[in-house]
């Protein structure tokens, strides 16, 4: 763990950072456990997850936590997931605090219910004046939304007109989706050996780069987190220009 934790530059860490925490219920059926029991298991890569980002120093730390989609799921599985919900912010909360780490949330939370609404609120008060990382948990959430949420809104504004038509462009969107006060993510990890995002950050996650991990969401360690960050800083990233123009840049 250490040999890999030494290879990355602090320098040059994502400032934020996207997690799709995928693979629970199938790590647990491989066990011969309930789908639930997955879940339960999934708090310690959470927690080495966010200990491992905030103590390299990453900004922003997005856990894709429960989709608009997973209402389709058992309604038993639902019901454990906001329980565990509840139950992982009070358990969590001292290492939030002795990390400096601000908890904070995008997504309809007022279709949560009314308990893990409370627990959510009390968290992110609990957090509010930590100096380090900012936690973001991304809850009944999904792209689609955010974007058809942004679009309503702006569409409201020029109906309203507060606005031109001409002036909706890139940045006003971006302004009024649920990330605005929030850089888009550098890096995205998704586990279980998926590739695909699944509707998580299908605007902000126009120039992230992608670290598909093999490792069911339970079983991810800091030194699964570790290997994402070498790979992305072994990444050219160019945001549309050539190599050479890169070169360039750094070498007038």
């Amino acid at each position: 763990m250490q040999e890999l934790k030494q290879q990355i530059d602090k320098d040059r860490l994502p400032h934020h950072v996207g997690v799709i925490m995928d693979g629970n219920g199938r790590w647990a059926q491989g066990q011969g456990k309930p789908r639930v029991f997955g879940h339960h298991s999934a708090v310690e890569a959470v927690r080495a997850t966010v200990e491992g980002c905030a103590e390299l120093g990453v900004g922003y730390l997005t856990l894709y936590a429960f989709s608009t989609e997973n209402w389709d799921r058992p309604e038993m599985e639902v019901g454990a997931l906001m329980q565990l919900l509840v139950d992982t912010i009070g358990s969590e909360m001292k290492m939030m605090l002795d990390n400096g780490i601000r908890l904070a949330t995008i997504g309809d939370t007022a279709g949560l219910p009314e308990a893990t609404r409370d627990a959510l609120a009390f968290g992110i008060e609990q957090t509010s004046q930590g100096d380090g990382m900012t936690l973001i948990l991304a809850l009944n959430y999904s792209g689609k939304w955010d974007l058809a949420r942004a679009a309503r809104q702006l569409a409201l504004e020029v109906g309203a007109g507060r606005m031109q038509a001409e002036a909706v462009d890139e940045a006003a969107l971006s302004a009024r989706l649920s990330t605005h006060a929030y850089p888009d993510p550098e890096l995205i990890i998704r586990t279980s050996g998926e590739h695909r995002l699944s509707n998580f950050f299908l605007w902000q996650a126009a120039y992230a780069e992608f670290y598909f991990s093999p490792v069911f969401w339970p079983e991810f360690r800091k030194p699964d987190l570790y290997a994402a960050f070498v790979d992305f800083q072994q990444r050219e990233r160019r945001f549309g220009k050539t190599s050479e123009q890169l070169k360039q840049a750094t070498n007038p």
